[in-house]
């Protein structure tokens, strides 16, 4: 295949991004970068989660983000669920999209929710019904897909398997994350044609840390592979707070810059992208993050 004409970016900085710093970030900041964001282009922002504040307290203010947000024209404001009951609280307070989450590797799994793969996904069933019913599009979340903190290096195949059944659940999209960073171009390139072999690419997205420096090669090597949709968080933010050594996302800024240089366009304005990121960067430097 050709390397696309255009790509989706998903911006995660807001969720993914800001759920692991050491600080609390105030509402009105994260309100503040998500207007930044649409102001530079981007329309599909995942702007939280309905996770237990016990384990993801920096993400308590998700329905108080999305009540104060403006309306989304272009694209929809996105959160992670955990269950059904998040599911309902994404429901209540307007999310456009939910998204689920499930590992490629059994030890992770049972580290980050004490049960199996196959008992991740039996957990999401009544999500994904009720995201149906309610005619809201459910997204899905591939962990561990390049590698896992606990078991090392996680075999394609392991991947393709339960992104599939992602899709069987009714997820429109599923995103490949290689949580920790621990990719190559060569590893990265095969596990996306795996999943594509049981997935049409064109419903697949990238979402990589740059932990080893590694992001934006694995995402080149993939281009060509028929996948138009790469996850980032502006700034770099984030990690997993679940998996060791998960330093960050790939930079939303390093990622437009890399792909119009291959002529491939994203939409996002560079100028007002620096913008969000100065913004987001200076208020976690003024709280003690940064």
């Amino acid at each position: 295949m050709t390397l696309p004409r255009r790509v989706r970016i998903v911006e995660v900085g807001p969720r993914d991004g800001l759920q692991n710093v050491p600080v609390t970030v105030p509402t009105d900041v994260k309100v503040g970068l998500i207007e930044r964001l649409l102001a530079a282009g981007l329309t599909a922002i995942e702007v939280g989660s309905f996770v237990s504040p016990a384990w993801v307290p920096q993400m308590a203010d998700t329905a108080a983000v999305l009540a104060r947000l403006p309306p989304n024209p272009a694209g929809r404001y996105a959160v992670l669920v955990p269950n059904l009951k998040g599911f309902e609280a994404a429901r209540a307070a307007g999310a456009g999209e939910v998204a689920i989450f499930a590992s490629a590797s059994e030890a992770f799994s049972r580290a980050n929710i004490n049960g199996s793969i196959a008992e991740s996904l039996e957990r999401f069933a009544p999500v994904a019904a009720a995201s149906r019913a309610a005619g809201i599009p459910l997204r899905g979340y591939v962990s561990c897909v390049l590698g896992c903190p606990y078991e090392g290096e996680v075999a394609p195949e392991a991947v393709a398997r339960v992104a599939r059944r992602l899709v069987d659940l009714g997820c429109h999209e599923v995103s490949l994350g290689d949580t920790i960073g621990a990719g190559t171009p060569d590893r990265a390139r095969a596990c996306l044609a795996a999943v594509a072999g049981v997935v049409p690419p064109e419903r697949l997205a990238l979402h990589f840390h740059d932990t080893r420096g590694q992001a934006l090669a694995n995402i080149r090597a993939c281009l060509d592979l028929g996948v138009s949709v790469i996850d980032a968080a502006v700034a770099g933010l984030g990690g997993c707070p679940y998996a060791r050594g998960a330093t960050g996302n790939v930079a939303t800024e390093a990622v437009v810059e890399a792909l119009a240089a291959l002529g491939i366009a994203t939409g996002v304005d560079p100028a007002r992208l620096a913008e969000a990121g100065r913004f987001i960067t200076g208020a976690l430097a003024r709280a003690g993050a940064g």
